[in-house]
């Protein structure tokens, strides 16, 4: 098998932790030979950890890609609103992208990457949609296309995105205000939609959408709080606390590494004082919805039911899915799948082996998949560019339903998107 170059741009979680690690338990695949990374601390971790040269270390994407190709392929894990540009660039320069998701927080721009996913369709283009790489779901996704219970006429499906969780990502966070970022059903759940797509095996004919944020908002604010959790006489009652969440739960190990680059408990205590991580969360700029409903219906007639919440325990989804004859429920991180033939009197509980962590397997096997594709320049991709632009165009379609009450036909929404006419949020 031939060794692949893979270079980087962005050394947050999910460019120094999710893939890239894989490279280095596989060194006889591929490696990482270059980083571009605006943060000096990160940049300089993700250049000792992955043994990167000087020449090949930047501080900009674009430093990286003002190079002629120095690898083959490229891993864009940046921010959401700076996914486009160098996409582009790079495959007009020849590499074979992974781009992580959303593939950009701009309708037109996501339309123009499905574009340029068509014209280089000699290289890999993949979007990091890791939920199709999951033991979990692809064993729910056999028995779909087995008919052993049927056929499938309707889904539940819940992101239970976890108190704390949206407390670090969408309060405090990189992600919490859609003005700067993206709507929490794209930066959060494109890959949700995009998993009710392939289980379904068709595309979305109707989308309809509601939701707000209610609570971690300033109206509950109270007098004996403050701005920062360091000095908040309600901080020991409160569960969304900076100083149980990043000094005494041991829930979001990966996620400390956004608070401070070396999480030691030191540095996190230093970050939390008078750092953004620290904030109250009733005192935050963000203003995306902490829970959203989402009725859809696919051109084959299935029914799907998505149900976006901030509050609750765990991180994690939890599926229904119902049969002609019979049905299955599952949950995603404790890997239980439960199946009943309506014929039979007993349950079948299946766990799906997972060998890896990281979405549930997902992110393992999601870049081996990418560098066996690069290397075979096999153009059958399971989470291609083409393909998730759909999801994308769902997430935008499901925004401006829930901003505007209506009923959205979502080929009509995606062609006037095409059209550049004007759609109002």
């Amino acid at each position: 098998m031939k060794k692949i170059t893979i270079a980087v741009i962005g050394a947050g979680c999910r460019g120094m932790y999710a893939y890239t690690p894989y490279l280095l338990e596989n060194p006889n695949v591929g490696e990482v030979i270059a980083i571009a990374e605006p943060i000096k601390e990160k940049r300089e971790l993700f250049k000792t950890m992955y043994n990167i040269s000087n020449k090949n270390t930047f501080d900009t994407w674009e430093d990286l890609l003002s190079k002629e190709k120095i690898a083959d392929a490229l891993i864009i894990a940046n921010n959401d609103g700076s996914h486009f540009e160098p996409a582009k660039l790079a495959l007009e320069k020849g590499y074979h992208v992974l781009l992580e998701k959303p593939m950009s927080n701009n309708l037109d721009k996501i339309i123009k990457l499905g574009e340029l996913a068509k014209k280089y369709n000699n290289q890999i283009f993949m979007v990091c949609h890791v939920l199709r790489y999951t033991p979990f779901f692809n064993k729910l996704k056999e028995i779909i296309d087995s008919k052993e219970l049927g056929e499938l006429v309707s889904i539940q499906h819940n992101e239970n995105i976890g108190y704390w969780h949206f407390a670090h990502s969408y309060t405090r966070g990189n992600w919490r205000n859609s003005n700067e970022t993206s709507p929490l059903i794209l930066s959060k759940s494109c890959h949700d939609l995009d998993i009710l797509l392939w289980l379904t095996g068709s595309k979305c004919k109707y989308i309809s959408s509601f939701g707000n944020l209610i609570h971690m908002r300033e109206d509950n604010f109270k007098e004996d709080m403050a701005y920062q959790c360091v000095n908040c006489l309600n901080e020991k009652e409160c569960p969304y606390s900076s100083i149980k969440i990043y000094l005494e739960d041991d829930k979001i190990v990966r996620s400390l590494n956004a608070v401070h680059h070396n999480p030691t408990k030191e540095n996190l205590q230093k970050a939390i004082i008078d750092g953004p991580y620290g904030r109250c969360v009733y005192k935050c700029d963000n203003n995306v919805v902490d829970h959203m409903v989402s009725i859809l219906e696919f051109e084959n007639k299935v029914t799907a039911t998505f149900n976006l919440s901030a509050f609750t325990e765990n991180c994690t989804r939890t599926i229904k899915l119902m049969f002609t004859h019979g049905e299955i429920g599952g949950n995603h991180i404790k890997n239980i799948i439960d199946i009943h033939k309506f014929s039979d009197d007993f349950h079948t509980v299946i766990h799906p082996t997972v060998n890896k962590s990281g979405h549930g397997g997902g992110d393992y096997a999601l870049i081996k998949d990418f560098i066996s594709l690069v290397v075979s320049n096999n153009k059958e991709i399971k989470a291609s560019a083409i393909q998730s632009i759909e999801s994308h165009i769902m997430a935008f379609a499901a925004e401006y339903s829930r901003l505007n009450y209506k009923v959205v036909n979502v080929d009509n929404f995606y062609q006037d998107a095409k059209n550049n006419k004007k759609i109002s949020r």
